[in-house]
């Protein structure tokens, strides 16, 4: 539960307690105002980093890959843990002509035009979980909708075996975005080598008996001539297994959440009044769901009068950018209407979110599931949170659904 706004000089951005105890709209505010490039000083045993909360001043880093790198990590907990072993590697934490050149291996499966297929089983399993729900008359939308549905689809893409999935969730859940306050750093870096460990065999498999999934596509491509390592495919089928489900999922139940605080905006959507492609954005960009990316300073540049030297790391936070009032429009607000809205939930440059497409189709298909098969719902019961400075979202989500029955009767 979280309490009032802390003081500018109290607050530690490393420190995922600070996420879960804390209401920073104020302070982001206070940032974006005052102090666009904040420095966080260094605490229990971290390093200080510099964080940047305006819009234009996040999108300039996004686009500035001269003076800023992602080589070094992306994310505060590599970045404060000396670096990511997947760098060079792992597309989110590559640059330059490997970057470009793994990117469009990535985009070849992920492009809309190959998804096609992969939409319509989404339609299918979104609405079949939907409809059970609100047949039942609730649940926990976290648990039995939202964790499902991404999990699934990115499962298929990648050709994991059905039985493997709930290991996967639960490893990617303990990895970024539990709410058990007793799982510490060395529990999560477990649960990612768990996850390392466990495509590190799926890729042996698929060498010796490929199939059409995106791993055997991954284990046949090559860069100027040379194959990609086990290792290169392993650290990829990683950022795609925690990118393809935290997102979509936070984003998800962060949706279901605030519609059921907002009955007006709830009903906009029941009764057609805004699109459902319109009403995707404003729900990404109200649930921000990935806080924070991170860069290193490659060479020393200058920002609002503050020298950024080489070495030092820079957050990009998208949870103050998503609301900064210079940009949008009554940012406080969440409006399904709104246009235009230029969010940044999936980040910008040559680093945007090459599972973008998938992630809007996803949240599209629960939208509409909602719209057809009931007529409103409530949460029966207080929410989690789930502990990071990473992510944001919840971990439950009790929701009691009222059925619209002429929209169960439809025959899919």
């Amino acid at each position: 539960m979280t309490v009032g706004t802390p003081a500018l000089d109290t607050v530690d951005l490393g420190d995922p307690n600070t996420f879960a105890d804390h209401d920073l709209d104020e302070f982001w505010r206070t940032l974006r105002d005052t102090a666009p490039v904040h420095w966080n000083p260094p605490a229990d045993g971290r390093r200080g980093f510099w964080v940047l909360s305006r819009y234009d001043d996040i999108m300039a880093t996004y686009r500035d890959n001269v003076n800023f790198t992602s080589e070094r990590g992306n994310v505060l907990v590599t970045l404060l843990g000396g670096g990511d072993a997947g760098a060079g590697r792992m597309l989110a934490v590559t640059d330059g002509h490997r970057h470009h050149e793994l990117r469009k291996i990535l985009q070849r499966v992920l492009s809309p035009r190959v998804l096609d297929e992969v939409a319509r089983t989404v339609r299918v399993n979104t609405r079949q979980l939907v409809r059970e729900a609100v047949e039942s008359g609730g649940c926990d939308f976290a648990e039995q909708i939202a964790s499902r549905i991404p999990m699934t689809t990115i499962s298929n893409l990648l050709g994991v075996p059905e039985q493997d999935r709930d290991f996967l969730l639960a490893q990617t859940k303990t990895a970024l975005s539990t709410d058990d306050e007793d799982i510490d750093e060395v529990a999560s870096e477990m649960a990612r080598n768990e996850i390392l460990m466990y495509f590190m065999d799926l890729v042996e498999e698929r060498r010796e008996s490929p199939g059409d999934d995106v791993i055997s596509m991954l284990v046949g491509s090559s860069i100027d001539g040379v194959p990609l390592s086990d290792e290169d495919v392993v650290l990829n089928c990683y950022s795609l297994i925690i990118g393809g489900d935290e997102t979509s999922r936070l984003t998800m139940i962060d949706c279901v959440h605030t519609l059921a605080a907002q009955p007006e905006q709830w009903r906009r959507l029941k009764h057609g009044e805004v699109a459902v492609e319109t009403a995707v954005d404003e729900v990404l960009r109200w649930a921000s769901p990935t806080m924070h990316f991170g860069r290193s300073v490659v060479h020393e540049t200058e920002l609002h009068g503050v020298r950024l030297r080489p070495g030092e790391i820079v957050t990009l936070w998208h949870a103050s950018g998503n609301r900064d009032e210079r940009v949008f429009e009554r940012p406080g607000e969440f409006d399904l209407g709104r246009t235009p809205n230029k969010h940044m939930a999936f980040g910008y440059g040559p680093h945007f979110c090459v599972g973008s497409y998938l992630a809007k189709v996803e949240i599209s298909e629960l939208l509409i599931a909602l719209r057809d098969f009931t007529t409103g719902f409530e949460q029966t019961d207080e929410s989690s949170r789930i502990r990071s400075n990473f992510l944001t979202g919840f971990s439950t989500l009790p929701v009691r659904f009222r059925p619209d029955h002429s929209g169960l009767k439809e025959v899919d």
